[in-house]
């Protein structure tokens, strides 16, 4: 479901930089194994994955602060002149299974650099070797922590992919119970619907590099564990409307090469029948979490969007 006053293309053609990295996407490894019984074959018996190191020259470019959650690590990254009005709460992806990809840190530091933000990074414990209850604990725990100490009305939720799933039901939990909201919620290329069960998806499927029906699904049942994935709890794209009325102003960034683009067309006319302040910007041939590739056309004006979407 797609309306003009929710969604917007920003770029009708693929730039050669996007076109390139996308090719050599599809010619490395996957990150996740392409067929069900590769993934069960990967999650069983493996070495537990640990997080790729915080590059050494952050300590230079930011002021970095780190701290014990529940026993977690979190990192704190704020310019070097010192917090920003607005705070991130920034969530990585990786299938909630996945830990901090390398990737990730060079995409926090862009949104720094560009958006003059601070951004608090949780280092989660992942599944299956963790249970996604104790992921949703930890958001809940950092956040709480954060708000203490911020008006919450300048923090901004965001994450991709797995991430954005994580941002996205923190700010549902406090919908429902009565927390204290974050002022914005931006959501790159978010996991919206473990179960993956609208048929349009499977169009998008031969387009996309990165992502596969049948994998996702066998993830998102493990991650689900005895719980139903396709519950509103679980899968945030089923939602009560009287709850997506209440959540902040958001944003949804998904290229249209993502399998995830058709579960964000769906949630972003929810939330605007909801009457909540929703709008997803679509690029053309982008794969999943495009702008992680920073220097190109397509992430600036990602960043660009969400400059003015904080100064809104």
């Amino acid at each position: 479901m797609l309306t003009d006053n929710t969604a917007e293309l920003r770029s009708p053609s693929p730039s050669l930089a996007l076109r390139a990295v996308k090719w050599l996407i599809g010619k490395r490894p996957p990150v996740f194994p392409h067929d069900a019984e590769g993934f069960a074959k990967a999650m069983t018996g493996r070495a537990l994955p640990e997080d790729a190191p915080m590059p050494a020259r952050f300590r230079r470019r930011f002021i970095v602060e780190e701290q014990a959650v529940q026993g977690q690590k979190v990192v704190t990254l704020h310019p070097r002149s010192g917090p920003a009005p607005w705070h991130m709460l920034y969530f990585h992806g990786g299938g909630f299974v996945q830990p901090m990809f390398a990737v990730h840190w060079p995409l926090i530091a862009a949104m720094i650099a560009r958006c003059g933000i601070s951004v608090t990074v949780p280092l989660y414990a992942v599944a299956p070797e963790s249970p996604h209850s104790a992921q949703e604990a930890l958001a809940d725990a950092v956040y709480a922590g954060l708000a203490a100490k911020h008006d919450p009305a300048r923090i901004i939720l965001n994450g991709d992919s797995a991430g954005g799933h994580m941002a996205l039901a923190l700010a549902l939990r406090l919908v429902r119970s009565g927390g204290p909201l974050p002022g914005k919620l931006a959501l790159f290329a978010p996991w919206l619907d473990l179960t993956l069960a609208d048929p349009a998806i499977a169009a998008i499927e031969p387009h996309d590099p990165m992502l596969k029906i049948g994998t996702l699904r066998a993830c998102g049942a493990l991650v689900a564990g005895p719980r139903d994935p396709a519950s509103a709890e679980l899968s945030p794209l089923y939602a009560p409307l009287a709850e997506l009325a209440q959540l902040p102003a958001t944003r949804i960034w998904t290229g249209r090469h993502d399998l995830f683009i058709v579960d964000s067309r769906t949630f972003a006319a929810r939330l605007h029948a909801a009457g909540a302040d929703a709008k997803l910007y679509e690029y053309e041939g982008a794969p999943h979490v495009f702008m992680a590739i920073t220097l190109t056309r397509e992430a600036k004006d990602v960043f660009a969007l969400l400059k003015a979407f904080l100064a809104s």
